[in-house]
């Protein structure tokens, strides 16, 4: 009886369907509208990307449509009858019920899986893997000002909301202001935009903070966020990393608005450009903060892996919104990414020369003026007789120092001592070693680059073929009490691809040296010059220099050092699985998988029409820094599992302009958001519409939330007059409670209080140490930059207070500031307006001039009670001004 009544709901489903469609009434069943969210939801735990009970998973659509363990077909497009999905779901006894144990699908899910079935069981990608496209705006806003309001005036009218008025143009100006620079606009800027009702007032206001140089810096932060950027090293001993023209690099990207496109190839892979200069390599350094441990007794490639790895989620997280470290150990458990997709990706970032080493090679030597006087002379000498390909070869060799073949390669070791692991670093050898370096790389070898330390003299010799072969090169080893050195030795004979060997005699007993790099020079061009001797000797000179700047960077390593990887079982570094090739997941298209894939050819897929993410990600990652909050309110997953996007054609509109129309300017972006009805509206808001819309999402108000750590402190700084606008070079040390670095084994470093000018700069040029970041910033929930960071949270805490009312900085702020009211004002009540004006831009209330003058007067009396050399009407009136620093008004962006 059961079968013939399920036989009969199927037919009469069935005839529905057709008579529906045939009227036009009910649209066809949207795979991602409607059925993904039901597997994501209710499914995919037990028949997921991981775990797929039974046999069958509903990520991928092969899983979803094979015969299960049991023999069926879980789904049968057009045949709902035949479908054991449906069966189960609708199954009457719990015991065979999907899902098991827990609530069962409603009668409407079942139906539409059952629609879907009968359509025949589409499939599409999840709606971020599509391009983005145009949809012109369904409505148009009364007042807008571009599309954008268009857009979000849609979504109003659907949910019976209006959008807010315009807010007041001095708050209009200070939130744009807090936006575009990180700071507030200057007494002088409030009062002339105040003054001009102009037409286009508005939008010259706009670009000249625009143009300022403080843009950059605000943005930067942002960046820096995502870049894991620090002045330390990470893990327990956290040594200093002199990385900051990063940091620099990245404030004059923004500045001068590099092209995002451009913005992301050359922090992704700088160092592969034909044309690779300076800023190209240091833009690398992206993928030099990752941490480092370098502590002795550590495996160093555990911790290259754990650097590449970190390299991998970042890259993904930070252009395509996506989360790869589950896919470390196993495929996606919801997102179409397999687990081989993950070392596909590692692929392109494990054939770098850096690994973990307390010297962090490869650096960018930064020359004094008299050592880059010898490199241009040197590369002048190089280019009269050789070609532009001698001249680069030879400008990296001299400012990266690489590539060298570390001890790990050498073979035939003998009377000399290193733990056989990759990537070891130092060999120690005694009288009599000897070793095999690995064969030349290039055709013609006119001297050999050993870099080393010493403890004793000692000789070295080198033959050709084998150990006890023609002796082709030698050298008297500097006794530099082990403080390291490269040294040239010419070779008489080019060995070309003919082994050599380097022999050591010297004292019996003690390590003469340890070795921890060759290079294989070519000749110089016109070797016979009379010029040349004195080049050599500067080439020396220039290997041995100690008065430089030296950053991180990345460099591929050339073919004879590239690395096979493999697939981790389990995500286990020693459990190697299959070699795998780089290469992108295969839900995306547009990377050529049979050419030589590397890291340019991976930076020009991100930024190309055929990835549907980076744009996205993007623009919603700017949204949410002036909205508060993303289009996609999960800015670091776009995947299933993240939050659907809130306006989804305004976001492709952004994404589609921002690579199209504005050529991946980010200012042109801000512009054009900024511009809008929907960022100028008024952030006031009545219970009413509190109710309806919380959180903001659809946008009938302007943004209001807090500060960011930086801009909190910056805007003190620049309003009481104290705010150096210095930029750029090495960390600075502002005030910190004393000790805090000293819960830092081993580190022996302190925390030395700048002075003059570096005292307030601007809180971008601080010093993070990662162990122990700066209080004044992670007090408002600055991070410590030892991951990449897209979202950072907002507290509110009693220390938030404690800190801004006890901060030296803010005290020194409060004061200077007390002094000029005094200075300006005589009468208390002037001064507490002149103090409103000047730092919120308004009048104070009369209640909270009454209430701020009552802490005035009583203040003062206790302070002339007091046996202190204080003033008390400045003592007064400057925790007066400290009150107004602790408002939530002056805290937040409004």
């Amino acid at each position: 009886m059961r079968f013939w009544v399920r036989r009969w709901r199927l037919f009469l489903v069935g005839l529905s369907l057709l008579w529906l469609g045939g009227c036009g009434h009910q649209p066809t069943v949207s795979f991602n509208e409607d059925i993904r969210p039901i597997f994501n939801e209710r499914c995919v735990s037990c028949h997921g990307g991981v775990k797929q009970s039974g046999g069958f998973g509903l990520v991928f659509r092969e899983n979803a449509l094979k015969e299960t363990a049991s023999g069926k077909f879980a789904i049968v497009p057009g045949k709902p009858g035949q479908s054991e999905l449906l069966k189960r779901i609708r199954h009457d006894n719990p015991e065979w019920r999907m899902p098991l144990e827990e609530a069962p699908l409603t009668n409407e899910e079942a139906d539409l899986i059952e629609r879907w079935i009968w359509e025949g069981a589409a499939w599409a990608p999840h709606w971020a893997y599509q391009p983005p496209r145009e949809i012109a705006p369904e409505e148009r806003a009364p007042h807008g000002h571009n599309l954008i309001d268009d857009y979000v005036y849609g979504r109003l009218v659907g949910k019976d909301l209006a959008p807010a008025p315009r807010a007041q143009k001095s708050v209009l100006l200070r939130r744009l202001s807090l936006d575009l620079t990180g700071l507030p606009p200057s007494p002088a800027l409030m009062e002339d935009f105040l003054q001009d009702d102009t037409p286009g007032a508005y939008q010259r206001m706009v670009d000249s903070l625009l143009n300022a140089t403080a843009f950059g810096e605000r943005w930067a932060s942002m960046w820096l966020d995502l870049a894991r950027y620090a002045d330390s090293r990470g893990y327990e001993r956290d040594r200093d990393r002199s990385i900051w023209q990063y940091r620099d690099w990245v404030i004059d990207a923004f500045n001068q608005d590099l092209p995002f496109d451009r913005f992301t190839i050359e922090q992704l892979a700088g160092d592969l450009l034909n044309e690779s200069n300076d800023n190209n390599l240091i833009a690398t350094a992206f993928h030099r903060n990752t941490l480092s441990n370098g502590e002795g007794g550590t495996e160093n490639e555990e911790y290259r892996v754990a650097a590449v790895i970190d390299r991998v989620n970042t890259t993904w997280e930070v252009w395509q919104g996506t989360t790869m470290s589950c896919v470390q150990c196993h495929s996606h458990p919801y997102d179409p990414i397999k687990h081989e997709d993950f070392y596909r990706s590692y692929d392109f970032f494990n054939q770098t020369l850096d690994h973990d080493h307390v010297s962090e090679f490869p650096s960018l030597i930064t020359h004094t003026k008299v050592n880059q006087a010898k490199l241009e002379n040197i590369l002048g000498h190089i280019a009269i007789a050789g070609d532009g390909a001698q001249v680069q070869a030879w400008r990296d060799r001299l400012l990266l120092q690489e590539p060298r073949w570390r001890p790990h390669s050498f073979t035939s070791v003998q009377n000399a001592v290193f733990t056989d692991r990759a990537d070891e670093d130092y060999l120690f050898v005694r009288n009599g070693a000897q070793f095999q370096p690995p064969t030349p790389d290039i055709p013609e070898v006119a001297a050999l680059h050993l870099s080393y330390r010493a403890r004793t003299g000692a000789d070295l010799t080198v033959h050709l073929d084998r150990v006890d072969g023609p002796v082709i090169g030698s050298l008297r080893l500097s006794d530099r009490s082990w403080q390291s050195r490269t040294d040239v030795i010419p070779l008489t004979t080019n060995p070309g691809t003919r082994p050599i060997f380097l022999t050591f005699s010297g004292q019996e007993g003690p390590i003469l040296a340890d070795v921890y790099g060759i290079h294989y020079q070519p000749p110089l061009p016109d070797a016979n010059a009379p010029a040349t001797e004195e080049v050599r000797e500067m080439i020396v000179q220039l290997l041995n220099t100690r008065d430089s700047v030296r950053t991180p960077v990345m460099v591929e390593a050339p073919p004879a050092m590239r690395r096979t990887t493999h697939l981790f079982v389990g995500g286990n570094w020693l459990v190697h699985g299959p070699p795998v090739r780089a290469g992108i997941p295969k839900v995306f298209s547009g990377l050529d998988q049979e050419e030589t894939a590397d890291r340019l050819a991976l930076a020009h897929w991100l930024v190309s029409d055929n990835n549907p993410l980076t744009s996205r990600v993007t623009v919603n990652r700017i949204w949410a820094q002036l909205f508060g909050r993303g289009i996609v309110a999960t800015l670091s997953d776009f995947g299933s599992q993240g939050a659907p996007p809130s306006h989804p054609e305004l976001l492709d509109h952004l994404a589609v302009r921002f690579r199209e129309d504005f050529a991946w300017s980010l200012k042109a972006l801000l512009r054009y958001i900024v511009s809008s009805a929907t960022y100028q509206q008024s952030s006031s808001i009545d219970p009413e519409l509190y109710a309806l819309d919380p959180d903001n999402v659809y946008l009938a108000r302007g943004p209001r939330l807090r500060l960011s750590a930086e801009q909190i402190r910056d805007q003190m700084l620049a309003q009481s007059g104290l705010l150096s606008r210095k930029m750029y070079g090495p960390g600075v040390m502002p005030p910190q409670p004393d000790g805090l670095w000293d819960a830092i084994p081993y580190s022996g470093r302190r925390w030395v209080t700048s002075t003059g000018e570096d005292r307030y700069r601007r809180s971008v040029y601080t010093y993070l140490r990662r162990s122990v970041p700066f209080p004044g910033l992670t007090t408002f929930d600055g991070p410590n930059r030892e991951f990449c960071l897209s979202q950072r949270t907002t507290t509110n805490t009693p220390l938030q207070a404690l800190h801004t009312l006890n901060d030296p900085i803010f005290q020194e702020g409060a004061a200077l500031l007390a002094r000029e009211l005094m200075t300006e004002f005589d009468d208390p009540r002037a001064r507490i307006d002149g103090l409103f004006q000047r730092l919120l831009f308004r009048k104070a209330s009369s209640l909270e001039q009454q209430q701020l003058l009552d802490l005035f007067m009583e203040a003062r009396g206790q302070f002339q009670r007091q046996e202190n050399q204080l003033n008390p009407e400045i003592a007064a009136m400057t925790l007066v001004v400290n009150t107004v620093f602790n408002l939530d008004e002056y805290l937040s962006k409004t």
